[in-house]
């Protein structure tokens, strides 16, 4: 071949770029080219992955990416002026010209951001060498000034990229689509451009997806990124040309008058000789004690851990512990360990609340010495092999549970010890999941809403649209509406394309010096203060770079408050060392098997409490079996569980020698360290060897699986087991890998629901006021709470001047405040002004007191009329008469804020405004500037009396929001809000917001269905609706029947029938 792709873009030039990796470098295969470039919109998102996969198929990686180019400078950012930018197409040649491209791409993104990540002409000058350059499509400066007809600049600017990249590094780019405006002049100009500045021309295809045939659902896909309508005109669209990976029969039909500019790709692609370093470990330097090796710290500080956990003596610990450090030096991770150990220990040293341990590395005995976790793994049989194979080496992959609150305490210590610059958190690319594709596709083609949804529905979570096509309910709706297969076949072809980037939920990356070096970074969408890497965890992984996972766990900072509330409340200090979890204390015994669960992690839901009250899990050891069984696949076995638990069927063994693995969990293989101790205890397996069994049973890898049965099978025979029970033991443990559970992960979660639960049996109000300030902004998760409230006995009060803080508050021994930072229109400056004029001075005796001291900016209009509206003000005045004497109470305010200091403008503090009139407001009115201030109906609720008339006729929102889909169901509530909404057809349609007494939920009225119903829809009216449950996000309700019961009285003196 005499052609070489130097201009192409993949799904990760994120608006236009549709070809996936795997498919572009498949095509190149096809075709047979030796070579391809990837120069994707400026970013190197996709780089890793393409050097890694190409190399594997024999193609040559060419890195690169195609740049923006500042108009001027790239700090500039005039609207009109430097809101658009020249394209420029950049290669690199050797290493020195990978690590320059890092360094343009990141300072694009963090120094030159304006509409596009934007370099300019300094920056191509500081980071030139070892960089191949092309002059760009017809967006790139060059071509533009000649379709702008200023040919002479052209040929200056030529002489510019000259100056700066050399005459061997700059080459005139010539992309030609011949159905695109003016491209043939703009060809022969570029050709005379070369020739009058002796440069050399280079043939390129400005490729945006990988089949000629791919056109059409390209411009659906560019419609959908537009949000738009393929049919609308004003959108970008590239259907006017062919933009595949063309083949080179193509590109002679275009190029053959200039062939030199196609053998030019060739010689620019022999020319690039990058080699990018995978596998080797780069990790920081941990700081060690003067003369002290990694390996003979580690051994220190494990030795030391030994005696703080009183196991010295242990013979068992001992030579666990020894073992471990043997495979922790001879895999070379030492270093990795002394930095985990030292971030988790500051972090416990500074009160940061730390996970007892997460995933498999709470089966490493030196992790739990170190502190890093919790568990002890000779306590539980947690196998170190489950974490780190010494057969099959791969980092270890330690991830820790931290406060999220606190969880940027954490990222700050890592910067400051080991360099600002060392540190990034790490991007996670979202991808079209299959039920998104379909509606898209449904939107941009036009179709309605309630139309493609009958389609997507159809579609189980995590399902292929591949695998979804076979369904049985699919295949009967594509023979009612042949149009539900053509969406399906489109969304296939956009399923797990790249849709957009965001931050990883925990996971950070840490460089042995700078890390622009090594990768490229950005800021994180929409939030400038935090630096991100432009590669993924899979990438950072092949680097070999040091990748920790921090995941703010909401239940730790619940804990970490509770723990503190008591500690004011009753000057007491919780130790979670004093607990029994080998035999739970009576009131969390009841926690659980009363399904008492609200608020307790990882148990509450309406499944789970029932599993809970099978099973009354009595220890840890039953609670992480209920976590591991209630999951899809298992949990057909909670039933044998319990029976045989309680006696009621017998727990039977295929061999004698499983009873000491299984006896824990009643004979039912529920971990996936049983079956790798039954490799071991049954046919003789190391328990490396195990640990490759486990991943090929849970992963189904057929190629391994079969000598895995075989050696298993002979194993077993050499211990004496039967050939014919050898083959039933196998038959057994196969379909394990469908449901099979980490039980590291599951004691160790279990741990923190029983810390969780504990502290709600012992300690039930500062647990609750807990929750609530955490999950305060979470309307529907305050509803809960305050349910859960009640059922104890505590009130939850609305806001007092007093009393509040600035979050929700125990005021008494039954009693929650909410918090003045809980008042919609009162923001924090004010909020803390007011706490601490208090703090200083006391509590506030009148208005004119609260007025004459606090004389802050954000004191005005609306945040007054806010705080008497959401009742802080009550104690002086019912809120009827504050509300009705607004203007009087403003007046007061303005006037105060004028008093000549030490002349009080109203003489005694401690009397108040006197207001003679006022306008009385009905409960309902209360109510509802509650709901508007605070988020939630709390002295009373509209609905309150419809629940009581209405009974078990509806169903409680609460209980919908946990239903699975196209379940019929009937639910009232007060309409809080609706949105109309036109269709593409023009059709009006809407979204309620309802709810009653348990939460809100989302009701969606189609066309068909809102043009029956508008007139009767308003908001604050009660209604009584029948329609079925869908799910996107969350659940919904598609409404069919909607009856207006507002007027209770009315509607009791009718027959009940009208409820249908």
């Amino acid at each position: 071949m005499k052609f070489v792709h130097l201009h192409v873009h993949s799904h990760y030039s994120l608006l236009d770029g549709l070809g996936k990796i795997d498919d572009l470098l498949q095509r190149t295969k096809e075709l047979g080219y030796s070579a391809l470039a990837l120069t994707d919109h400026g970013n190197l998102y996709g780089t890793i992955e393409f050097y890694k996969k190409a190399k594997s198929l024999g193609i040559k990686p060419l890195i690169g990416a195609e740049l923006y180019l500042a108009k001027r400078t790239r700090f500039d950012r005039t609207p009109k002026i430097d809101s658009k930018s020249y394209h420029l197409t950049v290669l690199t040649e050797n290493e020195k010209g990978y690590k320059n491209l890092i360094k343009l791409v990141s300072k694009a993104y963090l120094e030159g951001f304006y509409y596009k990540p934007r370099v300019d002409k300094e920056l191509l000058r500081e980071y030139h060498e070892g960089l191949i350059v092309l002059s760009g499509c017809p967006n790139g400066e060059i071509p533009r000034l000649i379709l702008e007809g200023n040919y002479d600049l052209a040929k200056k600017k030529v002489f510019e990229y000259l100056e700066i990249f050399g005459k061997d590094n700059f080459f005139i780019e010539i992309n030609y689509h011949p159905n695109l405006e003016d491209v043939k002049k703009l060809k022969k100009a570029l050709i005379d451009l070369a020739k009058e500045t002796n440069l050399k021309t280079v043939a390129t295809y400005d490729v945006h997806y990988v089949y000629p045939e791919d056109k059409e659902i390209h411009d659906i896909f560019l419609a959908i990124q537009q949000g738009k309508d393929v049919e609308e005109e004003d959108r970008l669209s590239m259907k006017a040309d062919d933009f595949s990976l063309a083949d080179e029969k193509r590109i002679y039909e275009l190029y053959g008058d200039i062939e030199e500019a196609i053998l030019n790709t060739l010689e620019i692609a022999e020319r690039i000789n990058l080699e990018i370093e995978l596998g080797k470990h780069k990790y920081p330097v941990f700081p060690l004690p003067p003369g002290m090796t990694e390996n003979e710290y580690l051994r220190k500080l494990t030795y030391e851990g030994l005696k703080k956990r009183g196991l010295e003596n242990n013979p068992k610990a001992r030579e666990r512990m020894n073992y471990e450090l043997d495979v922790i030096e001879k895999t070379g991770f030492s270093g990795y360990f002394l930095i985990i150990q030292d971030v988790v220990n500051y972090a416990k040293k500074e009160k940061i609340l730390v996970g007892p341990g997460r995933g498999s590395a709470a089966g490493s005995l030196v992790s739990y010495l170190l502190g890093i976790t919790e568990i002890n793994p000779l306590k539980y049989d947690l196998l170190f092999e489950r974490f780190l194979n010494p057969e099959r080496v791969e980092a270890p992959d330690i991830d820790v549970d931290v406060s999220d609150i606190k969880r940027d305490l954490i990222f700050e210590y890592l910067k400051k010890k080991y360099g600002e610059n060392s540190f990034a958190q790490i991007i996670t690319f979202g991808k079209m999941a299959s039920r998104a594709a379909v509606r898209d596709i449904g939107r941009a083609l036009g179709f309605s809403f309630s139309f493609v949804d009958k389609l997507a529905r159809l579609i189980p979570p995590n399902m292929s649209l591949s695998e979804v096509e076979s369904l049985s309910d699919v295949q009967k709706v594509f023979k009612e509406e042949p149009k539900y297969k053509s969406i399906l076949e489109y969304a296939k072809r956009v399923e797990k394309v790249v849709r957009h980037v965001s931050v990883h939920a925990s996971g950070v990356v840490i460089a042995p010096g700078d890390i622009l070096e090594i990768l490229p970074l950005q800021f994180a969408p929409q939030e400038v203060s935090r630096i991100i890497t432009q590669y993924d965890m899979n990438a950072i992984s092949d680097l070999g770079l040091l990748k920790m996972d921090f995941l703010g766990l909401r239940t730790l900072s619940i804990i970490e408050d509770t723990l503190r509330i008591i500690k004011e409340r009753h000057v007491k200090e919780i130790d979670f060392k004093n607990l029994n979890e080998d035999n739970f204390e009576d009131e969390v015994r009841e926690i659980y098997s009363q399904g008492k669960t609200i608020g307790v992690f990882q148990v509450e839901g309406k499944g789970m409490t029932e599993a809970l009250k099978q099973i009354k899990p009595k220890n840890l050891e039953e609670l992480s079996a209920v976590l591991a069984l209630y999951r899809p696949g298992p949990v057909k076995l909670i039933s044998d569980y319990v029976k045989r638990k309680y006696g009621k069927e017998p727990v039977e063994y295929l061999h004698p020698l499983l009873e000491p693995i299984l006896s824990v969990t009643y004979g039912i293989l529920v971990y996936q360290e049983q079956l790798m101790k039954i490799a071991t205890d049954l046919a003789g397996f190391t328990l490396s060897e195990a640990d490759v069994l486990r991943k090929a049973v849970g992963k189904k890898k057929v190629d391994i699986l079969q000598s895995l049965k075989t050696k298993l099978i002979e194993g077993m025979i050499k211990k004496g087991i039967s050939e014919n029970l050898a083959q039933k033991i196998w038959n057994w443990i196969e379909p394990f890998g469908q449901y099979g559970f980490n039980k590291s992960h599951s004691i160790s979660y279990a741990y923190v629901s029983y810390l969780a639960a504990y502290l709600k049996a012992n300690y039930p109000l500062e647990f609750i006021n807990a929750c609530l300030i955490h999950e305060g902004h979470d309307v529907e998760r305050i509803y809960v709470y305050l349910e859960e409230a009640k059922k104890y006995g505590f009130k939850v009060l609305p806001p007092d001047i007093n009393e509040s803080d600035f979050y929700f508050k125990i005021v008494s021994n039954e009693t929650i405040r909410f918090g003045l930072g809980s008042i919609k229109n009162v923001g924090r400056p004010l909020v803390e002004a007011i706490l601490e004029e208090r703090k200083i001075n006391g509590s506030f005796k009148s208005l004119i007191d609260f007025f004459s001291r606090v004389k802050h900016k954000d004191l005005n209009k609306k945040s007054i009329e806010s705080l008497i509206k959401a009742g802080a003000f009550d104690r002086f005045a019912q809120r009827e008469v504050l509300i009705s004497n607004l203007d009087k109470i403003l007046n007061y305010s303005n006037k105060i804020k004028n008093f000549v200091l030490g002349k009080s403008l109203f003489g005694n503090k401690n009397s108040d405004l006197f207001f003679p009139t006022f306008t009385s407001l009905s409960k309902i009115e209360i109510y509802r500037y509650e709901k508007e201030l605070l988020g939630i109906y709390l002295s009373g609720h509209p609905f309150e009396d419809f629940e009581k008339f209405l009974g078990g006729r509806v169903k409680k929102i609460r209980d919908i929001l946990n239903a699975n889909e196209n379940l019929k169901i009937s639910l009232a509530g007060v309409l809080n809000k609706f949105e109309r909404k036109i269709n593409k057809d023009k059709k009006p349609f809407a979204y309620l917001e309802i709810e009653d007494l348990s939460g809100r939920i989302e009701v969606f009225l189609p066309p068909e269905i809102y043009t029956n119903y508008f007139e009767i829809l308003k908001e604050g009216d009660i209604y009584f609706i029948i329609g079925e449950t869908r799910k996107k996000d969350k659940i919904y309700v598609l409404a069919d029947i909607i009856q207006n019961i507002t007027d209770l009285k009315k509607i009791k003196n009718l027959k009940s029938s009208i409820l249908i």
